[in-house]
């Protein structure tokens, strides 16, 4: 396991949380999907997300990022990012 894999769990978890997804646990979400042309949210939905992960990370996202954001992969990749620029 590396060291990103909680991470990916924990913003699975909240995605899953935000959307109401069901018969998916963070465990079984593909961390690769595009969230947008895979899983179908939408730009609310993913203003949504990125304030909980802001949230829950204690993390500053900038909204021009926020269309980079499109796996859970990616957004556990750029939580470790922001971490390490403190």
């Amino acid at each position: 396991m590396t060291a990103i894999e909680p991470t990916i769990t924990r913003v699975a978890a909240i995605i899953i949380d935000e959307l109401k997804l069901e018969d998916v646990t963070p465990e079984t979400f593909d961390p690769d999907l595009d969230l947008v042309d895979e899983v179908g949210i939408d730009s609310m939905d993913l203003a949504t997300i990125a304030l909980s992960i802001r949230d829950e990370f204690a993390i500053r996202i900038d909204e021009d990022d926020y269309p980079k954001l499109t796996t859970v992969r990616i957004i556990a990749e750029y939580i470790r990012d922001k971490k390490e620029e403190k």
